[in-house]
């Protein structure tokens, strides 16, 4: 799972919503009634009514606008890997018309509507679908192997309906809490671990690449090779160089290549990771250089938010300095 739990709270849902332009009141939710009790639920339906009475809150406003065995319908799909079951277009129209709606509901000007205008229709089943494929849906797709899809949608259904629901407010933000702890705790034991592999594994190569003819190691660890010479000038680690370059992980995977998009690059040797900042100032305008760049001298132990470089991973660049600034 991605860093940041996404989806796993209501706040990650408004956001979705508010960069997608679904209206949301300024109405505060119906007060819950009181829960009820909890001890025969598991712990896949205790985070399913948590994660549903938030998804409801958030939802409040356009409820009677949703049809929920869509929205359902749609989630699942989602989570089961399908395409979306209404198109971008559909759901644009659908969010268009139901934004109006309220705005009209709510005493606002249409802007493009003359006043007094009807509201215009909502289709509240491409409602429900527009929520379940594009934000609910994507909000907990990594959550769905811990969420009770049944007790999700009993919760966001006794939500609207004014019911009692089976967790507390209380406990399910504990609930909630809860579980982004151990998932925070199971993320960062599978990173130590993958980290640890990295580092064994890049370990491993650097000690027998320093071994193959033309490869110089530096003192700090750094390898290089000279693929092509250049007499050029050499840059400070203070220069704005030019480059064209390709960065690779030990596996061969192209991570980032200038070459695939066509054009080189500009930026200061001290903007970026040590490896390249000690390496580049290595090389002669002209030249061409592999270089073989340890973990401690990449991207560390945290590697790169959500891939592709993991932590301590020891990476492989080609890269050709085309011109030198002060």
């Amino acid at each position: 799972m991605k860093m940041g739990m996404r989806g796993a709270a209501a706040s990650v849902l408004i956001l979705a919503m508010g960069a997608t332009g679904t209206v949301m009141s300024q109405q505060p939710a119906a007060a819950p009634a009181a829960a009820k009790e909890t001890s025969n639920l598991n712990p896949k339906q205790k985070l399913g009514h948590a994660i549903g009475a938030d998804v409801a809150r958030s939802l409040e406003a356009i409820k009677t606008h949703i049809d929920l065995a869509a929205m359902r319908e749609a989630v699942q799909a989602t989570f089961d890997g399908k395409q979306p079951l209404i198109t971008q277009k559909d759901a644009q129209d659908t969010d268009a018309a139901l934004r109006q709606a309220m705005m009209i509901a709510n005493g606002q000007q249409v802007p493009g509507m003359a006043p007094g205008s009807a509201a215009p229709k909502v289709d509240n089943r491409k409602v429900g679908l527009m929520l379940g494929s594009y934000m609910v849906g994507p909000s907990l797709a990594e959550l769905k192997g811990d969420i009770d899809v049944d007790a999700l949608f009993d919760s966001v259904k006794t939500a609207f309906e004014g019911g009692q629901p089976k967790i507390s407010q209380e406990e399910g933000a504990a609930t909630l809490q809860a579980y982004m702890a151990g998932k925070q705790a199971e993320m960062q034991a599978k990173a130590a671990q993958l980290g640890q592999a990295n580092r064994q594994e890049g370990n491993a190569f650097l000690a027998k690449n320093k071994t193959v003819p033309g490869v110089v190691t530096t003192a700090s660890g750094l390898q290089y090779q000279i693929i092509r010479p250049g007499s050029g000038e050499r840059p400070m680690p203070t220069s704005k160089v030019k480059v064209n370059y390709e960065g690779k992980l030990l596996d061969g995977t192209v991570f980032d290549s200038s070459y695939q998009r066509g054009e080189p690059v500009e930026f200061g040797l001290d903007q970026v990771i040590k490896g390249w900042t000690e390496g580049v100032a290595l090389m002669p305008v002209g030249s061409k250089y592999r270089f073989w760049i340890p973990g401690e001298l990449a991207y560390g132990e945290n590697g790169t938010q959500g891939g592709p470089i993991g932590p301590n991973a020891t990476l492989t660049f080609d890269v050709e300095l085309l011109g030198v600034q002060p």
